[in-house]
């Protein structure tokens, strides 16, 4: 039976994105795959707890380093590798193999680090440009998230796009509309008024929600800010803005549609996964017009420029006083939602598996 080993180790603290496809992929591929034998590498700490339903059934091993760890990584990373020995390694982040000649399926969300090397260490982009680039471009198979990245990846690493798949992640059927009683229940919970926009990200100078914290005065109701402890001070958000530090996974969907909307400025996304799981929860979305969020969205969310304060103004206050246009926006919003299915990316990235180990063997 052959092995495919899939990389975990990004899997820590807050759930981000390329976390939950991570995870989304180890919890349903061992199903869709009898015949192969699944494994999953994770951090030396392990997963973290409270993951729930994404907590994945498969034999899990702690990696020897911590992940992008500047030094110690390569070197402990083949001998995690050599150890287990897998007839396939699924690196699903930036973190490849270097020193490992087996058989690498490769997943690279975007190009940031080399498109915004200024958010950065001057560390993160010299690995990526000495392993990162040179490693992806010797993979068997490298996937990424839309055809945006596609067309990034490929010119930041002189590749063809060509060589690059796009296989879009999907929506947990977690993210549903919101009955009015548990609406009025998470609001309770959470002290959050009643009517609220939300806003989620990081501080980093790509997600631009220093924009919405200039924008926030101008607004009749308050922002609630899921972006980490301190986000909303060091962005310079006024004191009306709400600020949740994290919430668990099973309260996102009550989250997102218990807001007026989903404002997402960002300038730079290789995907956009909270647009999505917005409008799967009945959320109409705000997104800048910018990087993969207009093919993420299509013409189910209202699309802004990134850095025209006036135009977002404009656009919320005009969403906040038309009810024909809010429900026109879910009802898009969810249809739009429910072409993303994680079933759907895992079943497409198995066939790339089958189609790498039917090849002759490369073991590292």
């Amino acid at each position: 039976m052959k092995s495919i080993l899939i990389d975990l180790r990004m899997v820590r603290g807050r759930l981000h994105g390329i976390a939950r496809y991570a995870l989304e992929l180890a919890r349903r591929l061992p199903a869709l795959a009898p015949d192969l034998r699944f494994m999953g590498l994770t951090a030396p700490e392990g997963l973290p707890e409270g993951l729930g339903a994404l907590t994945p059934s498969l034999p899990l091993h702690r990696a020897r380093a911590d992940f992008l760890a500047p030094v110690r990584e390569q070197p402990t990373l083949l001998a995690d590798l050599l150890q287990l020995s897998p007839d396939l390694f699924h690196a699903t982040s930036f973190s490849l193999p270097g020193l490992w000649g087996g058989k690498l399926v490769a997943t690279l969300h975007d190009a940031n680090h080399l498109a915004l090397p200024e958010n950065y260490s001057p560390v993160h982009t010299l690995y990526y440009r000495l392993i990162v680039g040179p490693r992806a471009r010797r993979a068997s198979a490298l996937l990424t998230v839309s055809e945006f990245s596609r067309e990034e990846l490929a010119k930041y690493l002189g590749l063809s796009p060509y060589r690059i798949q796009v296989i879009a992640p999907g929506v947990d059927s977690l993210y549903q509309p919101p009955t009015p009683s548990e609406v009025a229940a998470f609001l309770h919970r959470r002290a959050l008024p009643e009517r609220y926009l939300a806003a989620v990200g990081n501080p980093k100078a790509h997600k631009n929600l220093g924009l919405l914290a200039k924008l926030a005065p101008r607004l009749p109701i308050p922002i609630v800010l899921l972006a980490g402890k301190g986000a909303a001070r060091e962005l310079g958000f006024p004191d009306s803005t709400r600020e949740l530090t994290e919430l668990p996974e099973e309260e996102m969907p009550l989250f997102y549609g218990a807001a007026q909307a989903l404002l997402l400025p960002s300038r730079y996304e290789g995907f956009g996964l909270p647009a999505l799981e917005a409008m799967a929860a009945g959320c109409p979305v705000i997104a800048a017009n910018a990087s993969a969020l207009p093919e993420v969205t299509g013409e189910a969310a209202l699309l802004v420029p990134p850095d025209e304060l006036p135009a977002w103004s404009e656009a919320v206050l005009r969403l906040l006083r038309d009810d024909r246009l809010r429900a026109a926006l879910v009802e898009k919003g969810r249809e739009r939602a429910s072409r993303y299915t994680w079933d759907a990316c895992a079943t497409r990235t198995l066939a790339v598996y089958r189609r790498i180990l039917e090849k002759s063997p490369s073991r590292g």
